[in-house]
């Protein structure tokens, strides 16, 4: 009746529900007949302890080892933004045993390399060792195109599986701080007082007072030993030996050297030393027994000793001590783990009689911090980011492409100088075109897509991470370089020289030409109305991916980039002959593709309209109006017939820079080159100059530049 009269109770009821349903279906996110893979004699799954979701697995009582799913525990952005979920198991030899591929939106994936592929690759990590440092390409076969893909799987599997292998207690914590290391080359001498003012030395001083009224409250509190409150108990000191400063002042030079040659590595000596009414040590103390009122600990490990692990100090080798009747040496073994750097305590344990046959404890601790001084402290290790490591192995190719972004960066300061030599030109920007196909293509596999624009923008829409685009270095800095270029020069610079499927058009189209192929020039209305087709493609593309990315990406096939240069021509015959069909195309008719299909050079065209330079020269009053020429020669038609270069649609090849600067081509040049040439030949005539070289003519270009006309003015 309650519920029903206060809906917004019943309605945080059925929210409480539903969320204990799905805290209930994520700790359930698998059975046990999906670890049956990994762990054929699997009987059942438990909850293991930990941070982390990690399901133990049993063959009955006995422990088979542990399964988890990486979502939990090492999400890592793949090449769609979005971790490649895996169910992987791990035996208690930290040995993999299962990877299973739960889920992934990884583009390549959805269409173009069969998915078996990467199922074989993920399988191929069993049964390495969590500890092992696995390559693409060198412990494990890559698939060509899918180089980010594989490459956060294996980080996925790895990283996730050392985390729970170390967390279980199979490995040692690879991220744990390393322990503090002593500094034996620090040793001060010093006297009793100095070492308990500066801390070396601890004291903790207890009287029959204090012992008293620890036991009040207890049944030992009508057992007290009857000496006056005042009178000392126990006086206790305690230090750490391996520190020379604390080792060589008390015990001596030759008493510390003969204890650290004794000591095995990892192990470590304290120095318990006292006067007063009660024994540390215990007069029931037998050999072969357990020192049982003192008692070491440091954080969750508490440290016992035996009798192998005493020493007894003869005297101490210092001046000032008080008199102190027990002096002694307990060893902690290297398997407490003992770190000197960190705050330790020694226990003392003292027993009351409670009645004829019970007894009470109560523990005093002396609390022991080691001096700065006498220790080296580390920092913790810190997980290496994924990209850090991928930039670090592909340090030669990132290399190879700075130094071709650094030529083409050259290439477009310093323009209008190259524009000036053809004959330097032409081959060169032939030579960066190869480059481009064979080493960013096909090698580097650094081909941008329309899938990166659609995946940067839904990535900016729904939390943006930058380890997902750092993950590939090339494309990274590809994308970087060609944003630059938008905003300063506008898409050219990209379509014109970086686009390996634009370049393969390019070569065919030059080869064509040289070979006298016919070549089909698009009527200039028709080609103005053809250009809209792209940015069609773009807007649709846009559309589908606010509904389904996975499906956007399926339909950027229409880019032939995966068949031609990611996949290397190594796919289905439908795509392969769509790819080869737009290349046979471009043989008649320049770059028709990026003219006409693209969403990509449609997708750059549109923040390239914010760019900053227009260098394209274009200022004589007759191009256009009459001159045609740069119109005409214009291989991607980007020149309008009034004379002006539409920066939307130039691919920035420089050719009509090239005619721009010609004297045999471009007519105001040829007139001024007839005019310089028609004076020199009337001073020769005229005496005024002696002689005229012979190759005047062949000079004539550089020199007629310098002269001004009417039609430059």
């Amino acid at each position: 009746m309650f519920i029903r009269r206060n809906p917004l109770l019943s309605l945080a009821l059925v929210c409480a529900f539903a969320m204990s349903m799905l805290l209930g279906a994520a700790a359930q996110a698998f059975e046990l007949s999906q670890v049956k893979a990994g762990f054929p004699d699997a009987t059942r799954l438990a909850d293991a302890q930990g941070e982390h979701l990690t399901k133990a697995v049993y063959a009955g009582d006995t422990l088979l080892g542990y399964a988890f799913e990486t979502d939990d525990i090492a999400p890592i952005p793949a090449y769609s933004g979005k971790p490649i979920n895996m169910l992987v198991g791990i035996d208690l030899e930290a040995r993999i045993t299962q990877a299973t591929i739960l889920g992934h939106e990884e583009p390549i994936m959805l269409v173009g390399i069969p998915e078996q592929r990467l199922i074989d690759y993920a399988d191929a990590h069993t049964p390495h060792h969590v500890n092992e440092r696995l390559r693409v390409g060198e412990n494990l076969d890559a698939i060509s195109g899918a180089t980010v893909t594989v490459i956060v799987l294996t980080e996925t599997v790895m990283r996730s599986a050392r985390r729970v292998a170390a967390e279980q207690g199979l490995i040692d914590d690879p991220l744990a701080t390393p322990p503090a290391e002593v500094r034996y080359d620090v040793f001060e001498p010093a006297d009793w007082e100095t070492l308990v003012g500066d801390g070396t030395v601890r004291r903790l001083h207890l009287t029959h007072g204090e012992i008293d009224e620890a036991f009040v409250g207890t049944a030992a509190e009508g057992y007290a030993s009857g000496q006056a409150a005042e009178n000392t108990f126990i006086d206790l000191y305690v230090t750490y030996l391996n520190a020379p400063t604390a080792g060589r002042n008390l015990l001596g030079d030759i008493v510390y050297e003969q204890l650290m040659e004794r000591l095995e590595e990892g192990e470590h000596a304290i120095g318990v030393m006292a006067s007063g009414d009660y024994s540390f040590k215990g007069s029931g103390y037998v050999r072969g027994g357990i020192f049982d009122r003192i008692e070491a600990s440091q954080g969750n490990t508490n440290i016992a000793f035996q009798d192998s692990d005493h020493r007894r100090i003869v005297r101490l080798g210092i001046d000032g001590a008080p008199r102190l009747t027990e002096r002694d040496i307990f060893i902690i073994r290297s398997e407490a783990e003992f770190d000197p750097g960190e705050p330790w305590e020694l226990g003392l344990l003292v027993r009351r009689a409670a009645g004829p046959l019970e007894t009470e404890f109560v523990r005093f601790n002396a609390h022991y911090s080691i001096p700065e001084a006498y220790v080296e402290r580390f920092e913790a290790p810190v997980e290496e980011a994924l990209w850090v490591q991928v930039w670090r192995d592909r340090t030669f190719q990132i290399a190879v492409l700075g130094a071709g972004l650094t030529v083409l960066t050259a290439i477009m300061l310093f323009q209008d100088v190259l524009v000036r030599y053809p004959r330097v030109f032409a081959p060169l920007r032939v030579g960066f075109l190869i480059y481009t196909v064979v080493f960013i293509g096909w090698y580097s596999l650094a081909q941008l897509s329309v899938v990166n624009i659609l995946t940067f923008v839904h990535s900016l829409m729904g939390g943006f991470s930058w380890e997902s685009f750092l993950i590939d270095p090339m494309m990274f800095i590809l994308w970087s370089f060609v944003a630059v270029t938008l905003l300063m020069w506008g898409r050219g610079v990209f379509c014109g020289w970086l686009c390996p499927f634009g370049a393969m058009q390019e070569l065919i189209n030059k080869a064509a030409r040289k070979l006298r192929v016919p070549q089909f020039e698009v009527p200039f209305a028709l080609h103005e109305r053809l250009w809209a087709i792209k940015y069609i493609i773009l807007l649709a593309l846009f559309a589908v991916s606010l509904h389904s990315l996975g499906q956007a990406e399926r339909y950027a096939e229409v880019e032939p980039f995966k068949t031609a240069v990611t996949m290397r021509f190594q796919r289905e015959w439908a795509f392969l002959a769509y790819a080869l069909g737009l290349l046979a195309i471009s043989a008649f008719t320049h770059k028709a593709y990026c003219r006409y299909i693209c969403p990509l050079g449609a997708g750059l065209a549109i923040p390239a309209r914010l760019r900053l330079f227009d260098w394209l020269k274009r200022h004589r009053g007759s191009c256009g109006t009459p001159c045609q020429i740069c119109a005409n020669e214009c291989e991607v038609q980007a020149i309008h017939p009034d004379g002006r270069i539409n920066a939307n649609e130039c691919h920035y090849c420089l050719d009509c820079q090239v005619t721009y600067h010609d004297d045999r081509r471009c007519p105001p040049m040829i007139k001024r080159r007839k005019r310089y040439e028609k004076a020199a030949r009337g001073s020769s005539k005229g005496g005024a100059v002696e002689s005229f070289p012979a190759d005047a003519a062949q000079g004539s270009q550089a020199k007629l530049q310098r002269i001004p006309t009417l039609q430059e003015e």
